[in-house]
């Protein structure tokens, strides 16, 4: 999925719960299946599941069945997505500290 056909607020908002931030730090580490996913969070497979599908339609998070097994991975598209708004917004702010600066400098030192 590309960068622009995520939902950043989607993501934001997949990322503002911590049961969901646990989950991608585990598959960080790698691939892992949903049961070995859900046993140290303290919730139940179903709801593991429900916030599964969730990080996958934010492109966080893909999975895929193999044998009788759900094995989830991160997907890099949505990380990508806020990366991108964050850095435009950065940009930004860095331009106008820039334009600030150089109008501070150009005014010189002021007698007290």
């Amino acid at each position: 999925m590309h960068t622009q056909t995520v939902d950043v607020n989607r993501v934001f908002h997949a990322l503002s719960d911590a049961t969901r931030r646990q989950m991608i730090e585990r598959l960080s580490d790698g691939p892992i299946s949903a049961s070995e996913l859900a046993r140290p969070l303290g919730v139940s497979l179903a709801a593991v599941v429900q916030h599964l599908q969730l990080l996958e339609e934010c492109s966080l998070v893909r999975s895929e069945k193999v044998g009788r097994t759900r094995l989830c991975r991160m997907e890099p598209a949505g990380l990508r997505a806020v990366e991108k708004w964050i850095s435009d917004r950065r940009e930004r702010w860095e331009r106008k500290f820039d334009r600030l600066g150089d109008l501070l400098a150009d005014e010189g030192p002021t007698d007290p």
